[in-house]
């Protein structure tokens, strides 16, 4: 039996990974994790680790109640998925539409998170 998606994701961040799936039948990125190509329905997902290299495609800041103001992101990895994460490195403000970045992976409430940070920072 193999391991849960969910877990096998889990496993590369801690290892300093971004792994994401690509579907043999329909060449095509996967990402979240899942059982089943969700754009072709195929079980044939294989495992392949991105260099996390992307571009900011939308971002926005958020104030919460007794916090520092934060980002939410959404970045298109160079190998064709989206993921949803933050920038961090530059003020929340200063993170622009078409930016390049790359990922990290840090722990964050004991778990690890992939975050990005600016490839270059514009004046």
């Amino acid at each position: 039996m193999s391991q849960a998606p969910a877990i096998v994701y889990a496993e590369g961040l801690a290892a300093g990974e971004l792994r994401f799936q690509y579907c043999a039948d329909c060449a095509r990125a996967v990402f979240h994790p899942r059982v089943l190509c969700p754009h072709c329905g195929s079980e044939s997902l294989d495992w392949h680790v991105s260099p996390g290299l992307g571009t900011v495609y939308a971002t926005t800041v958020l104030h919460k109640r007794g916090t520092d103001p934060y980002n939410v992101a959404l970045i298109d990895l160079d190998e064709g998925f989206r993921m949803m994460s933050r920038v961090e490195g530059v003020a929340p403000e200063d993170v622009a539409i078409g930016s390049r970045v790359s990922v990290t992976v840090i722990t964050e409430d004991d778990e690890p998170l992939a975050v990005f940070r600016p490839l270059e920072v514009r004046a």
